[in-house]
């Protein structure tokens, strides 16, 4: 009995022990694939190729593809040859197996198509978090919130040349700005919730 006890004692501590240990790695990977999904959007060319795919359901071959990566890098249309061919290659060598790897696209070596995969949709969240102004869209509504209030109340109390105008326009002109904000948002989104309509059809 004393025996069993000790026993039980020592499971008992290793699974103490061993929980903050399993947290900790599932955390440590948690960070390990942040750190990844920000080294793929550090890539322009990897960037490029996930906004492209986003807007067509269907597989892109790797020269299209190719071909819109290189007219964005050099404002040309149809891009020069080399600077073309120097886009295929890398995406064909490093870009899409690493993007494969990672699971956000199907990489076919053999037809040399490249379609975008559901978990895609993971990347978006970091790759709309910044909004073309340059700034997260938290900060962006928070900023915009904070300039309709400060504009509704000016209006109400007549403060400066707010004096003499309602404040009706300025609540419906920052809610308008909210709506349009918004709907751009979901508009940036609409690959995965028109993939999600094809699938289930």
């Amino acid at each position: 009995m004393p025996t069993l006890l000790v026993s039980h004692r020592i499971s008992y501590g290793s699974c103490a022990v061993g929980l903050p240990h399993m947290l900790t790695q599932a955390l440590r990977r948690d960070r390990i694939d942040r750190r990844e999904i920000y080294d793929v959007l550090r890539n322009d060319r990897r960037r490029l190729a996930l906004e492209y795919l986003k807007e067509r359901l269907r597989p892109v071959e790797v020269g299209e593809l190719s071909d819109h990566i290189a007219e964005r890098e050099v404002g040309e249309s149809p891009p020069p040859q080399d600077c073309r061919q120097s886009v295929y290659n890398t995406l064909s060598q490093t870009h899409l197996p690493k993007l494969e790897d990672l699971g956000f696209v199907d990489f076919d070596r053999d037809e040399k198509t490249v379609t975008l995969r559901e978990t895609a949709r993971e990347v978006d969240v970091y790759m709309n978090i910044v909004t073309p102004l340059g700034i997260t869209w938290g900060t962006y509504y928070r900023s915009l919130g904070v300039l309709g209030l400060i504009a509704v109340v000016a209006a109400d109390t007549d403060i400066a040349f707010f004096a003499g105008v309602e404040s009706l326009p300025f609540a419906t002109a920052f809610l308008f700005a909210f709506v349009i904000s918004i709907s751009y948002q979901l508009w940036t989104l609409r690959w995965f919730y028109l993939q999600k309509v094809v699938s289930e059809s």
